[in-house]
């Protein structure tokens, strides 16, 4: 019987990713790009929509309901909003709901929403029809990660996808598929674990806790090597932050290559990589900047500015995204309410290309096309 299930799984993922596939590759880009940031209002939560010209600047073009509510507070995540193809996936921490909606450039529509099938989802990964959400979990029910196929719009719950992370409630920051999907990451900034998910027929097996080489491991991204860059926040204490980088195995065994590389900064909390895998960058929440760092051909971090300090920013950035192309990186400065905008330099370099503001309290996620 479970070998039939997974057969049958493995025609409906084929199916659905040569449908994903298709979608794609008919709506093209959608006519330019866009960015994208969760209100997460407790009342209604919604997705403020941004239009991004050629120079990188942005103007707004509304909010479009996610269907779901919000905290009205910050999660503590990396990934609350993500971008695939021509949909954006969002969480609802406020009803344990997740909301995947179309995407055509800066017009939005929502498609569906589902139970998070846990407590307060924090963060989404995709990959091809695969999506899975990381629950924090509250006091009476345990943080865990689960799976959904994702078919024209619609989130099918995966049946007996739920996981464990390594402890009841380890306040987890973000999960993430490995770029080839054969890996689910999620760090644990309670445990300090780095806890990983082999994924087989589209099903996670695990938890496989293994310790991070810095305390409080946060937000994390992919270089197109398949490295990962984690940044580890030392529990927000001045001046201690590092970002570590990792290899990871198909089995999900996490090594260390480059740890405890410094931001001199304080809370160093979300990553980006850029597309060519030439550099990286974190957001310091507790000393209003962002540190860009090299990365080398064997995985090794080169810090770019000796002060750590690359950009400042606004008041408490959280979020960071890239575009498409890695022309432009954006940060999202919740305690001011505002997305500041950088152009991304051929020596790693930011160039701030202004603010815009307005965004409400509590606002999580960063996305951009």
């Amino acid at each position: 019987m479970y070998r039939w299930r997974q057969l049958a799984l493995a025609v409906v993922l084929t199916v659905a990713a040569l449908s994903l596939a298709a979608s794609a590759s008919a709506r093209g880009d959608g006519g330019g790009g866009a960015v994208y940031t969760l209100t997460n209002a407790a009342a209604g939560n919604g997705v403020a929509v941004f239009d991004r010209g050629r120079d990188g600047s942005l103007t707004p073009e509304g909010t479009v309901s996610t269907g779901g509510l919000g905290t009205g507070a910050g999660l503590g995540s990396q990934g609350a909003l993500v971008l695939d193809r021509d949909r954006l996936f969002a969480v609802n921490a406020g009803n344990n709901t997740i909301s995947s909606l179309e995407v055509d450039g800066d017009e939005v529509e929502l498609e569906d929403v589902a139970s998070s099938r846990g407590v307060r989802p924090i963060s989404l990964t995709v990959h091809g029809p695969l999506l899975y959400v990381l629950n924090a979990g509250d006091a009476t029910t345990p943080a865990n990660i689960t799976g959904f196929l994702v078919f024209r719009g619609e989130l099918i719950p995966l049946p007996g996808s739920s996981r464990p992370l390594s402890a009841a409630l380890p306040d987890p920051a973000q999960i993430e598929f490995t770029p080839d999907g054969r890996v689910l990451v999620v760090t644990e900034k309670a445990t300090n674990r780095i806890t990983t998910f082999r994924v087989f027929f589209g099903f996670a097996s695990g938890p496989n806790a293994q310790p991070s080489a810095g305390q409080t491991p946060f937000g994390f991204a992919f270089d197109p090597r398949g490295r990962l860059i984690v940044s580890e926040a030392f529990g927000g204490a001045p001046d201690a932050s590092v970002l570590s980088s990792y290899d990871v195995s198909r089995s999900g065994a996490v090594s260390v290559i480059d740890p405890n590389v410094a931001t001199t900064e304080t809370a160093a909390c979300w990553v980006v990589v850029t597309k060519d895998g030439r550099f990286t960058y974190t957001t310091n929440t507790g000393s209003n900047s962002i540190t860009g760092y090299a990365i080398g051909r064997d995985g090794g971090l080169t810090i770019l500015d000796a002060d750590g300090k690359t950009a400042d920013t606004g008041a408490t950035p959280i979020d960071a995204a890239l575009s498409k192309d890695s022309t432009f990186l954006y940060e999202l400065s919740s305690g001011a309410g505002e997305i500041g905008g950088y152009a991304v330099n051929s020596d790693g370099s930011l160039a701030p290309l202004g603010t815009v503001g307005g965004l409400p309290a509590g606002v999580v996620g960063l996305a951009a096309s």
